[in-house]
């Protein structure tokens, strides 16, 4: 997005009434607020507590970790404008803000894609699980996250830095997102816009195929075992993975495939805040209210806190 005439950008946000945005203030305080709570609690518990030191809570660390860098770069931004009225936002900010969302959106997805990898050798390959799934094996693996999610939105970036913004700077956003920003640009926008669209939709496919391939086989395994405890045990820790696979894919295949959506400003807009509030929000919850362990180790953390205040 090299700006020739337009130094900064002005965001209307959602609403420009003001009961609205008191509103909406509370909304993402309080999702923020829960987000980051949930989210670091998560990654204090795979830190402090040995059961929790296996592959599967690895991924879960840095998912939680993606989750609070991506709701970080969108949400208190929007808090700083709704409570002071400063709504100008500058380019340099602009463009850090459209770097770090989009790389953390889909870096995301290839983590999820990862974890889906790890849930198939788990229960599909058990016993080359611990060889297959090493330490070293895993913090490849997320590393490559990074690097794949890097290399996504290297080239619609790349295009970015070249528009002109000569016209307007108005920005019909709550966040400095590809959209929008390419609606006020003065320049060719039409290869840019093909390259993200192409970028999204092959993430999304190729990374939903994975999850899709790996879920298939672990759903046959599952199947398969002879006692039923065992397939309620195993259906039990899929369906946490699944519901966040689903809240994470639906919406996003809603914002870039459909095209209504494409077309409404508003639902654009609405969409966006649900991704980055209401999901990174629900996620950590999802995980641990299904999931025995992480309760355990989250119990055993507060009662050994309540012992230092005994002593």
């Amino acid at each position: 997005m090299r700006n020739y005439t337009i130094t900064t950008f002005i965001l209307l946000g959602l609403t420009d009434d003001p009961e609205l945005q008191v509103l909406i203030f509370i909304f993402l305080c309080l999702t923020y607020t829960m987000s980051v709570t949930g989210n670091l609690t998560i990654i204090t518990l795979t830190f402090v507590d040995s059961h929790l030191k296996t592959p599967m809570y690895f991924f879960l660390k840095n998912f939680s970790f993606l989750e609070i860098s991506f709701t970080t770069a969108c949400v208190p931004r929007y808090l700083y404008t709704i409570a002071t009225g400063d709504n100008i936002i500058t380019y340099n900010a602009c463009v850090i803000q459209v770097f770090f969302t989009d790389l953390c959106a889909v870096t995301e997805f290839f983590l999820l894609a990862t974890m889906s990898y790890d849930g198939y050798v788990a229960i599909c390959k058990p016993l080359h699980y611990v060889a297959t799934m090493s330490s070293r094996v895993c913090q490849r693996l997320v590393f490559c996250s990074w690097v794949a999610g890097l290399l996504v939105i290297i080239s619609p970036l790349s295009l970015g830095l070249n528009l002109e913004f000569c016209d307007s700077n108005v920005v019909d956003h709550f966040l400095c997102d590809a959209s929008p920003l390419l609606k006020i640009s003065c320049s060719d926008t039409w290869f840019m816009e093909q390259t993200v669209f192409i970028c999204a939709v092959l993430t999304l496919i190729l990374t939903l195929m994975c999850v899709i391939l790996s879920y298939m086989y672990i759903m046959k395994t599952i199947l398969g075992f002879p006692s039923a405890q065992q397939r309620r045990k195993a259906f039990s820790t899929c369906s946490s993975y699944m519901t966040v696979v689903s809240i994470t894919y639906g919406t996003c295949m809603f914002i870039y495939m459909n095209p209504t959506a494409k077309e409404e400003v508003t639902t654009n807009k609405v969409a966006s805040l649900l991704i980055s509030s209401i999901s990174p929000t629900l996620n950590p919850f999802i995980y641990t209210l299904r999931n025995k362990q992480v309760k355990k180790a989250f119990n055993d953390s507060i009662k050994r806190i309540a012992s230092l205040f005994k002593k």
